[in-house]
């Protein structure tokens, strides 16, 4: 078993992640499994880890991301599910398995390093057994990495979150790499019109590769102008937001239809508060938040996998930005600033 790694480590809120050498644990736990990273996307939930919108964070210094890909290279007792030599998928939520302890680190610089039970933004991870699904030897691991949550999360908003039917209509609002799964999963069930709403023309031009009917730049035009230029009056039958900004939330409430659905993806800052007239939910119409779209990736990813390979769902083209791990701050600033169309793509070692 590998004694260190390179590994990006949280620190301080609102600062650069610090590349250290870490050092792995002695002996895998019950359930535990060492994965060798290939590739892991970043997803704007560490982007909020970094910034601290869940509030203080008890658990720093600490390691991050939650979607990616790897190689099994040793597993602990009790694991059953996955072998050395499995190419698997990492991803949060939870899938069969044994969910074990979640590992903890050391580095000479920082002491303690805390992880929870799938980090990606390193080397190697020792992960939950029930955070991996295995994936086929061949399969690609970039794409396989946007199926840690990008991919599983905006599938699921459409399948089990908007449960949507053929010919209802739907407002994304924010294009990024969850959104535009919303969009593709929208247009693989027939939903019309699919309007994506975001402030870069790029992230909107890639929102209509992936299957929008229409594009709107919020920073160019009022939103609820042209959505009622499109749908009339009535609003749309679904509408999700994936920015998490309460003002936002509330325009999305508005624009969803008297028995629509308004699904919320994005997480608003701790005490930030959403306010909304709630008489409409009494009469019909349905405010949810969702986790993760509700995925169960070990009956999701093989699912998308057939579809992948039937060429009916499109990722590759997703993924417009790669770095390397020595690059993470170099990349997180990138998204920030709307550079990144899609997804930014870490390829932290090469594959076997």
């Amino acid at each position: 078993m590998k004694n260190t790694m390179k590994a990006a480590i949280l620190v301080e809120h609102n600062m650069p992640l610090v590349i250290d050498d870490v050092e792995l644990p002695a002996k895998l736990q019950y359930g535990q499994v060492l994965v060798k990273t290939y590739s892991s996307s970043i997803c704007g939930s560490q982007l909020g880890e970094i910034d601290g919108v869940k509030g203080p964070d008890p658990y720093m210094p600490h390691l991050l991301g939650h979607e990616g890909t790897g190689i099994v290279v040793d597993c602990g007792d009790g694991v059953t599910t996955v072998k050395d030599g499995d190419r698997v998928v990492m991803h949060w939520r939870k899938g069969t398995g044994i969910q074990s302890q979640a590992p903890i680190y050391h580095s000479n610089r920082f002491g303690t390093i805390n992880a929870g039970w799938v980090t990606t933004f390193n080397e190697f991870a020792v992960v939950s057994e029930n955070r991996l699904t295995t994936i086929p030897d061949d399969f690609d691991s970039e794409i396989g990495a946007l199926m840690g949550c990008a991919v599983t999360t905006g599938l699921g908003v459409i399948n089990n979150n908007a449960k949507m039917k053929m010919g209802e209509s739907i407002v994304v609002w924010g294009a990024g790499g969850v959104g535009l799964n919303i969009v593709q999963g929208a247009a693989l069930v027939s939903a019309y019109p699919i309007i994506a709403i975001d402030l870069f023309d790029k992230k909107l031009d890639l929102a209509r590769d992936m299957g929008a009917t229409h594009t709107i730049n919020a920073k160019k035009t009022r939103p609820e102008d042209e959505i009622s230029q499109i749908l009339g009056k009535d609003g749309a039958d679904v509408v999700v937001d994936n920015t998490g900004d309460t003002e936002i939330i509330h325009r999305a409430y508005e624009l969803t239809k008297q028995r629509g659905r308004t699904i919320l993806v994005g997480v608003p800052g701790k005490g930030n508060e959403a306010k909304i007239f709630t008489l409409p939910l009494h009469f019909g119409k349905e405010l949810t938040g969702s986790h993760g779209g509700e995925a169960q990736p070990d009956i999701d990813i093989p699912n998308y996998i057939k579809l992948i390979n039937a060429g009916i769902l499109r990722l590759k083209g997703s993924i417009t930005a790669r770095y390397s791990l020595a690059q993470i701050n170099e990349a997180i600033d990138d998204m920030r600033s709307g550079r990144i169309a899609g997804r930014a793509m870490l390829n932290i070692n090469d594959t076997d």
